[in-house]
This record gives C-alpha cells, sequence and structure tokens, in this order.
C-alpha cells in the first residue's frame, strides 16, 4: 500500500510539473486543485484498492473477463475526471447534465454491447461486470424529484441487480478454479462495501457543483427542416435518462372491452360487415381443395405455432396483481413500483430475468423454464410450481417458499431468510444455497432429498429421506 501512495503521490507531482510548465493557466490551476482534493484521493485509494483486485484477478484469466475488467476500469477512470469536472463547473440543466455524463455512459454502452448476440462461455461474467456498472449512475443525483434513490441506496440496488449472475460465477467454479471466485469476491467488493463506503463518506447527499465554476454546455438540437417539421425525438438510450412508463388509461382497449364498448357505443352491431358473394364461399373457390399435398402437410407440421403462447405481458391489473407472461428472452425484466397489498404472477416465461424491487404479499411462477427471479421481501408465500430449469433468489425475507412439480430448481437464500419454510412435492434436483459465515466465505450447497423410505414401525408408517454414500 505504501509503494501505491508513493507512486500515486509522484503522478500528482509530475501533473503539477506539467501544468507549471505549460503557464499556470486558472483553470489547469483549477483542475491541479481538484485533482489534490481528499474526496479524488480517496477515489484514487479505491481504484488502486479494489479495483486494482480485479483486475489482477482478471489478468489470470484472460480472454472476456479480463475485456469486460478492463471496461470497469476505463467506467471508474472516466468517473474520476467527472468528479474532477464537478468541482470547477456549476450544476447543469437535465439536458446539459446527460451531455455532461456522456464520457460516462459511453463506456457503459459499450460494456452492454460485449453482452449481446451470441452467449458465451462467460456470460455470467459479463452480465455481473456490466450491471454492475449501473452503480457509477450515483453521480447523476440531483436531488428527490429526481427519479433516482439516494446515492447509498443507489449502489446497494444496483450490486443486488449484478449479485444474481455474480453468485451464479461463484456457485459454478466454486472448488473449481480459485482465480474465477476470486475475481467474483474482488468484484463484489469494488461496490460494497467500496464504492457504498466512498459515496457515504464524500457525497452522501449527491455530488457537490459548484457555485461560482464554468457552465457545463448542453448539445445544441438539431434544426428542423424548413419544409418539413421537427419529428418527435426517439426514445433516450442512455443510462440517466429514464422513460415514464404509458398509463394504463392512454393505451388502447383490447379484447372484450373493446367489444362492449362498441356494442354500447349504439352504432349498428352488423355495420361494419361485409357481405359475403357466392364466388368468396369456399365450396366455389377453385383454389381450394379438399386433397392436401404432401409438401402442404411438411410444412404445416415443421412451422411454429404462436397461437398458444399469447402476446407478452408485464402489466398491473386491478391495481393488486402483477402479470408477467408469456416473456422469452427478456434478460431486464423490473417491477420497481409495487407495495405488501400487490401479488406477482409469473406464467410461460422462458430464458428471462426478473427482478422485484419492493415488498409483495405473494409470488407465484407457474410453468416457466429457466427463469430467474429476484426478489426482496414476501409477506405470504414464494410458490413455484410446474416449471423445469428456474432459479429464485430471496434478497430480503420469506416466510415460506414451496416447489411443486418442479424439475431443477435453484434456491439462493439471504442470511435474513434462513429460517424460511421450504416445502417441496413432486419435485426433484432442488438444490439451496445459503451464504457462510464470514464475508468472504464460499456458499453453502445443500441439495433437498427427493427419495424417502417409508418403514411400518409400531402401527404407523415412519418416513425418512434416503442419502446416498459414496464408496
Amino acid at each position: 500500500m505504501d509503494e501505491k501512495l508513493i507512486q500515486r503521490l509522484e503522478s500528482a507531482v509530475s501533473r503539477l510539473e506539467a501544468l507549471s510548465v505549460g503557464g499556470g493557466a486558472s483553470i489547469g490551476d483549477g483542475e491541479a486543485a481538484a485533482a489534490l482534493d481528499p474526496s479524488i484521493i480517496a477515489f484514487d485509494d479505491l481504484r488502486s484498492q479494489f479495483v486494482g483486485r480485479v483486475c489482477t484477478a482478471a489478468e489470470k484469466i484472460g480472454g472476456q473477463v479480463l475485456d469486460v475488467t478492463k471496461i470497469v476500469e476505463e467506467a471508474f477512470e472516466a468517473q474520476r475526471e467527472l468528479l474532477i469536472k464537478i468541482k470547477e463547473t456549476q450544476k447543469p440543466s437535465m439536458s446539459g447534465l446527460a451531455e455532461f455524463l456522456k464520457p460516462l455512459n459511453d463506456v457503459i454502452v459499450k460494456g452492454t454491447k460485449m453482452t449481446e448476440g451470441r452467449r458465451s462461455d462467460f456470460f455470467n461474467h459479463l452480465k455481473a461486470a456490466v450491471d454492475s456498472l449501473t452503480a457509477l449512475a450515483w453521480i447523476a443525483y440531483t436531488g428527490k424529484d429526481c427519479g433516482m434513490s439516494m446515492p447509498i441506496a443507489h449502489v446497494e440496488e444496483s450490486w443486488q441487480m449484478a449479485e444474481f449472475y455474480n453468485n451464479k460465477v461463484l456457485v459454478e467454479f466454486r472448488n473449481k478454479d480459485a482465480n474465477q471466485v476470486e475475481w467474483a469476491k474482488a468484484l463484489k467488493e469494488i461496490y460494497l462495501p467500496g464504492l457504498r463506503d466512498y459515496v457515504k463518506s464524500h457525497y452522501p447527499l449527491g455530488p457537490v457543483w459548484s457555485a461560482t465554476g464554468k457552465v457545463a454546455v448542453s448539445a445544441p438540437p438539431k434544426a428542423p427542416s424548413p419544409s418539413r417539421p421537427m419529428p418527435p425525438p426517439p426514445p433516450p438510450a442512455s443510462l440517466f435518462s429514464s422513460e415514464s412508463p404509458q398509463a394504463s388509461s392512454s393505451r388502447p382497449k383490447k379484447g372484450m372491452s373493446a367489444v362492449f364498448d362498441e356494442i354500447n357505443s349504439g352504432m349498428p352491431v352488423t355495420g361494419g360487415l361485409r357481405k359475403v358473394t357466392d364466388d368468396m364461399k369456399t365450396k366455389n373457390r377453385a383454389d381450394r381443395t379438399g386433397v392436401i399435398s404432401a409438401g402442404e402437410k411438411e410444412r404445416r407440421v415443421s412451422s411454429p405455432s404462436f397461437s398458444k403462447a399469447g402476446p407478452p405481458k408485464l402489466e398491473l391489473q386491478m391495481g393488486r396483481k402483477w402479470v408477467v407472461e408469456n416473456q422469452i428472452g427478456r434478460k431486464n425484466l423490473v417491477i420497481d413500483d409495487c407495495d405488501a397489498k400487490q401479488s406477482v404472477y409469473i406464467f410461460g416465461c422462458k430464458d428471462s430475468v426478473l427482478q422485484i424491487q419492493g415488498k409483495v404479499n405473494n409470488i407465484t411462477i407457474d410453468k416457466c423454464t429457466k427463469m430467474g427471479v429476484v426478489f426482496s421481501d414476501v409477506v405470504a408465500a414464494c410458490e413455484v410450481v410446474n416449471c423445469n430449469g428456474v432459479e429464485v433468489q430471496c434478497q430480503g425475507s420469506a416466510p415460506t417458499i414451496s416447489v411443486d412439480n418442479t424439475t431443477g430448481c435453484q434456491l439462493y437464500l439471504s442470511k435474513d431468510s434462513l429460517e424460511t419454510s421450504i416445502t417441496t412435492a413432486k419435485s426433484s434436483e432442488i438444490n439451496v444455497l445459503v451464504p457462510g459465515a464470514g464475508a468472504d466465505s464460499d456458499w453453502g450447497e445443500h441439495a433437498l432429498p427427493q427419495q424417502f423410505s417409508h418403514v411400518y414401525k409400531n402401527g404407523q408408517f415412519v418416513t425418512t429421506p434416503v442419502s446416498h454414500s459414496g464408496g
């Protein structure tokens, strides 16, 4: 640690010497003073201690893990430069803030592209690292009305999103590859306790802008063509801007609601129907015969049918029940506006991940395949029914977790949910992972029994689980 401190001081002296040779402009003096600010020095300590550790572990692994770790390092370097600029810049408007934070957002977008396309063998590493970068968005906090959590809470919540994939790395390589385990543990320590404690010590209420510094420049809007009006702007792709969800009242009505509205409108019910002439009837059409060719039969058999699945849904019904249906390949599903009186019903989803941020009354996962669900707290129970290969992570507390008619289920429990009652029926391959005793301890994996022995003793059957011992 002493050598790193000496290197950092030498680097600061070198920058000061370069600025003095360049003429000692007032802006350079401001940057030099900001670079020596205690909060910037503390951020350098954070990078050298925590980010340096994960980079060291990544160099031993190489490949995509090293590439995505370099992006993490680049993102922290970009945030350091922004922290220096904040100390000499006045607080900008929302449009100016998005332009000001663009260097950091560009790095995060570059990392997001690594998780797209064909899934690699290190997909869990990539998702854990890239999802964790959202914690750096704490720097965009401007007050209670900005739509973000407080900086400390934002860092903790962002890591919870990444921890789902980080735990997969720990479980997959436990007792197999110490370098992979070290990388996953080091990645977590960057944010908990690293970045969280740094924000708590220096920016608990968000970044402190300069009152007399320079004004941040906003991106100039493009002028509309004189012959054509300006089209509406596309939805923002930046991490630091959000799009408000469309209100349910403004959506067009579908299904039976639209039918009844049309009936009650007073218009003739058959007014919009077309008259079927003789040449339109099937029996009179020459292109329709009762003979089905072999080629057409093969096409009908081979073509998949999508009518049974139905359209994807993620909506709140009657203000009481969240419905998540037929989501396929969606890794970023989030329910964040929920309360303890609402329930969540997940049906027919495949290869997707849902995060429930908040306490709900009940969670039901029905007929899902390769589905991941992360939730904070549940009042009644979390139920897994008719599923195959699902993963459920409880980050808070849950009185009861029931697994029924399910093949392959990984349950991740937090320290607050170790007293959860787990009930299984007609299920197999149920594994429960619990955190270790210490902060650096590995997760403990426990397989729930699926075979039982029933012995008739003293007028009743005594049931015990069957244990298999390896020779």
